[in-house]
């Protein structure tokens, strides 16, 4: 998204067990997991003075309040895409910006998603053809291929559903003369 954007970054992949820190917070609200691990995930980049690091993370609640991670079997994304099936769920997508070791920004958006019904033959056509390509996406889909067919709507940003608040970093950035105003 940044790339597309026309924004200048490096990757740098933090060393975060993701998985142990939503199992330590398993108690609180899913935009505040999000907004967490991504602070912690901006934090965790050792960087030169005066660098920008921005991490970000996205966490799904179910309409039954849980919160659902990425998929580490197919089995497990066709049980999560079964359990969302004719529901409505939340992406809660959080992004953090540190400098020097402190969060200067910090921000989230969320989009809500309701989800269709669709068939099991559907359920198991569309994770044989896209498993590769949702693997590592929150529960189990992505919008921007044949995924999109497993929802009736969607409300909010398109950004916070592929998994960053984009336009509220890209306003940051501008401020601090990143990318022109």
């Amino acid at each position: 998204m940044l790339e597309a954007a026309g924004v200048p970054f490096e990757a740098v992949s933090p060393q975060i067990d993701e998985r142990r820190v939503e199992d330590e917070l398993h108690d609180i609200a899913p935009a505040t997991l999000a907004a967490t691990l991504a602070q912690k995930k901006a934090l965790a980049v050792d960087v030169d003075a005066g660098t920008l690091v921005l991490g970000s993370d996205q966490v799904l609640e179910a309409a039954d309040g849980r919160n659902l991670s990425k998929p580490s079997s197919q089995d497990e994304a066709r049980a999560q895409l079964a359990s969302l099936r004719g529901r409505t769920h939340r992406l809660i997508s959080a992004a953090a910006i540190a400098e020097d070791g402190n969060i200067v920004w910090r921000g989230s958006e969320i989009a809500t998603l309701a989800m269709r019904g669709f068939s099991d033959d559907y359920l198991d056509a569309y994770l044989h053809g896209e498993w590769d390509q949702v693997r590592h996406c929150v529960g189990g889909y992505r919008i921007e291929g044949p995924g999109a067919q497993l929802f009736e709507s969607i409300e909010g940003s398109h950004f916070a559903i592929l998994g960053m608040p984009l336009l509220p970093i890209l306003a940051f950035l501008r401020t601090r003369g990143i990318i022109p105003q």
